[in-house]
């Protein structure tokens, strides 16, 4: 599928604590399968990342996996997808990128973390120039927008970032926001 079909998708391999999480990434699944894109993400098949394909392929959406080999057992590979085998998590992530047209975070942590930064990054050097939706209908991302304007404040990141670093209280406008 060409890359202006198919969204990124950064969340959490485990489901959290809320349930409004799961319920949120099945929806997310479910809206990027009735829009007709592929769903790009981690290839874990648990927590949220197993909510959201489980969901996308469910409804019929293209699923495409990408995980290092190490996690291929510690995130439980999701078998019913196209599932590609890199070897570092930098690979993962560059690989993410080249096969989307933009991204969509969902709840997660440290992992979710690193990823979002790192595209973000890439955006504001020009590398991967592509949005980036923090799907936020509860407020989990405001202390990371918080830290984002407080960096900025500082004068360490520039103002453009938030440019790059969008916001959506719904799957439907997160998608909407990135074009698709």
């Amino acid at each position: 599928m060409p890359k202006q079909r198919s969204v990124c998708i950064f969340c959490g391999s485990r489901d959290g604590v809320s349930p409004a999480h799961a319920l949120l990434a099945d929806e997310m699944g479910r809206e990027i399968a009735a829009r007709g894109l592929r769903m790009v993400y981690g290839g874990g098949g648990i927590g949220l990342m197993g909510i959201a394909a489980r969901a996308a392929r469910r409804e019929g959406a293209e699923v495409l996996g990408i995980i290092p080999g190490f996690l291929a057992t510690d995130e439980v590979a999701f078998d019913d997808c196209t599932l590609e085998i890199v070897d570092t998590l930098h690979e993962r992530k560059a690989r993410m990128a080249l096969e989307s047209a933009g991204f969509v975070v969902l709840p997660g942590g440290i992992g979710t973390l690193e990823e979002v930064v790192e595209v973000l990054s890439w955006a504001n050097l020009g590398l991967f120039p592509m949005k980036t939706v923090f799907l936020d209908p509860d407020g989990y991302w405001q202390p990371f927008f918080d830290l984002l304007r407080h960096t900025i404040d500082e004068g360490f990141t520039p103002p453009t970032v938030l440019d790059l670093a969008l916001q959506a209280k719904t799957p439907a406008q997160a998608l909407q926001v990135l074009g698709l």
